[in-house]
């Protein structure tokens, strides 16, 4: 019976990260932290834990490799579901869905937001190098720098690459920090703004065309995957999903990926994510730093995207002013962070709308983790 493993050294181990299981489905379903996700990686977290349950082996992805050769020798379910995450099917696939719900409409009608989500992902290389400063390696430093762009998929798309010991902590780190967003940023851009500067109002966005959406993922998934060939898996599923919702001619394949084929790839994504999360490798004071230095990497974007958009207030007429607040939704917490964003504004002024403005700076914040997903795998992978 399992019960009496866990009167041996190893199975205290097993029965702590139980309990932080047990406390991640609380957060996920008391508190609705990132739930949809959340839940099934604090579940895979469960189920590789329960001793003798032979779901995974870390010895068939050691070293960074798999092992094809051992899986004969008796794989278990998470095991072969986990391929989808060591191959980067998993956070591709989401990306088209993320792609297909995603309207970049005001980053079209406002391409100034480009810079906006740009200057947020400061924060990932400020990271990357902090991580590296506390003895972390070059791909460890890396994987947890990317913590900073809030994007959950793309954290795991990368860590699986550079660093898959750390794939566990990475990613409850990420969607934890993620979930947080309203609690985390207020204060910081509160902060580094004042009255008058959260009050502006900004004049509203020209509309778009269905022709100009239709060309934009097409132009900007060539051009990335030109630039940077190692960005092109994530870019060119995002752009790919964009495409299907605004060509508006496979309106079944859209709302496939937007609702069926992403549901079951975040099922596949959580459990397998979750069970990388042994206590071996999650127990140790590398967790410690890498929760703290996620937290770092994330109020330093935030705060990069804020300032620049002060900096870009230097050289822009009375008229045409952007409001700070919305550099913070450079991150990637889509629409999370627009939403942060309009909320502070109105607290200043209620007859202030930044939303739409605000969600410029957030899908370009999308772009932007991918593209430095891509930097940081092209100089590191």
């Amino acid at each position: 019976m399992g019960f009496t493993a866990f009167f041996s050294e190893m199975g205290v181990g097993n029965f702590i990260m139980i309990l932080i299981a047990f406390f991640l489905l609380y957060l996920a379903i008391k508190k609705e932290y990132e739930p949809m996700l959340m839940m099934t990686i604090a579940f895979g977290m469960l189920l590789t834990n329960l001793p003798g349950a032979g779901l995974f082996h870390e010895e068939l992805f050691a070293g960074g490799h798999v092992h094809w050769a051992e899986f004969v020798n008796g794989a278990g379910l998470l095991d072969y579901l986990y391929l989808g995450v060591k191959l980067g099917i998993y956070p591709c696939l989401i990306f088209v869905g993320v792609g297909a719900m995603t309207d970049f409409g005001p980053l079209i009608a406002n391409p100034k937001s480009f810079l906006l989500g740009a200057a947020a992902q400061i924060g990932i290389f400020a990271t990357f190098i902090g991580a590296y400063a506390m003895g972390f390696t070059p791909e460890q430093a890396g994987s947890i720098g990317i913590i900073g762009g809030a994007d959950g998929p793309t954290a795991i798309f990368l860590t699986a690459r550079l660093a898959p010991e750390l794939l566990g902590p990475i990613a409850v780190a990420a969607y934890s920090y993620m979930a947080l967003v309203p609690v985390i940023q207020p204060p910081i851009m509160k902060l580094l703004t004042s009255k008058q500067e959260r009050e502006i109002k900004m004049s509203q966005l020209r509309p778009v065309t269905k022709k100009e959406k239709i060309l934009f993922p097409i132009i900007i998934a060539s051009i990335i995957s030109l630039l940077l060939p190692d960005a092109a898996p994530l870019i060119g599923c995002l752009m790919l999903g964009n495409l299907m919702k605004e060509c508006g001619v496979v309106d079944r394949l859209s709302k496939t990926v937007q609702n069926e084929l992403m549901n079951i790839v975040v099922i596949f994504l959580g459990l397998t994510v979750g069970a990388t999360a042994t206590a071996e490798t999650f127990l140790k004071l590398e967790t410690i730093k890498i929760i703290v230095m996620g937290v770092v990497a994330f109020g330093v974007a935030t705060a990069c995207g804020v300032l620049f958009a002060k900096l870009m207030n230097l050289f822009l007429k009375d008229g045409n002013k952007i409001n700070p607040l919305i550099g913070s939704a450079g991150v990637s917490a889509v629409p999370m962070a627009a939403r942060v964003s309009q909320k502070v504004g109105q607290e200043c002024n209620p007859s202030n709308f930044l939303l739409m403005h605000a969600m410029g700076p957030n899908v370009a914040g999308v772009v932007g983790s991918a593209v430095a997903a891509g930097l940081l795998l092209s100089f590191l992978g």
